[in-house]
This record gives C-alpha cells, structure tokens and sequence, in this order.
C-alpha cells in the first residue's frame, strides 16, 4: 500500500502542475481576448477528481483489497500512458491548455501532436486514469464509479468546449 500511496500523492501532485500550469495560460488567453465557456461544471470537475484521489486511497485499506500484481503492474503502466498523453497534450496546445474552458475568437483548432489523430486526446488520457488508479491496488468500486461520474461530466464538458470552439472559429 505504501508504494500505492506514494502514485497516487504523485498524481496529485501532478495535478497541482497542472493547475499552475493553467493558471498561467488562463492569463495568457484571457490577455487575448480570451472568452471562458461552462464555468458551471467545473466545480463539479474539481470535487469529481479530488473525490477520485481520495476513494483511491480509502477503498484498498477499508475494503481490504490486496494488490494483485498482473492488475496492478499493467494498469500502473496505462496510468504512466496516460499522463503522457496528458502531457503530450499541454505540451503541443501550449498557451492555450486549460483545466477551464477558455477560447480565443478567431482562432483555429490546434491539429498537431495527438490532436492530428484524435480531436479530444486529453480526455482519452483522463478516462483511462479515472479507470486505471484505481485497480492499480484493486480499488473496482472507485474504478466503476468514478468512470460512470467522469463520463457523464465529460458529456457535459465536450459539448460546452466544442460549441466553444465553434463559436470561436466562427468569430
């Protein structure tokens, strides 16, 4: 459980980059003109994944969930994916990455790195985390529930960043 604990405390600790991060490329797009779109589900992402971390660290030790290793070793790696993914993402949207929804009208989507095969890599690095922390110390419960939560937010999510988008091509 200590190695367990020590991943999860190192994603939220990636987390915390990630907000400083968008923190800065917040001021950045809103310097131009930048518009934020669906502030009203952030919150809601903000406990979502909060929640997620701390189910990861309550299920194993209240349910007794043991560490199986060939779950735990293949999705300790699909978590190391995905935070790839993730920072592949940050790293080619650059200025324009955010944890909110900011746009700047008139300008194009970005369809380089990852987004040259996907048009919402991101959330594919996400929705594979959600599922996979989880089960690296057996937590099924955190895993399911979190992954239904997290999809019905990422409805919600998709739709609010892709009329964003729309709208601001269209500017």
């Amino acid at each position: 459980m200590f190695w367990y604990a020590l991943l999860v405390l190192a994603v939220a600790a990636e987390r915390v980059v990630e907000l400083v991060v968008a923190r800065r490329n917040a001021a950045w797009t809103l310097a131009r003109a930048g518009v934020e779109h669906g502030r009203g589900h952030y919150p809601v992402m903000v406990v979502l994944h909060t929640a997620l971390l701390v189910c990861c660290l309550l299920e194993p030790v209240l349910a007794q969930r043991p560490f199986l290793p060939a779950l735990g070793w293949s999705t300790a790696a699909l978590v190391l994916l995905a935070q790839a993914l993730r920072w592949w993402c940050i790293t080619t949207l650059g200025p324009y990455w955010n944890t909110r929804v900011i746009v700047v009208p008139g300008t194009r989507p970005i369809t380089s790195g990852p987004y040259r095969l996907l048009r919402h890599p991101n959330y594919v690095a996400v929705a594979v985390e959600v599922a996979a922390l989880p089960l690296v110390h057996s937590a099924w419960l955190t895993a399911t529930v979190f992954s239904a939560a997290n999809a019905a937010l990422l409805t919600v999510r998709l739709r609010s960043e892709n009329a964003a988008l729309g709208r601001a091509v269209l500017a």
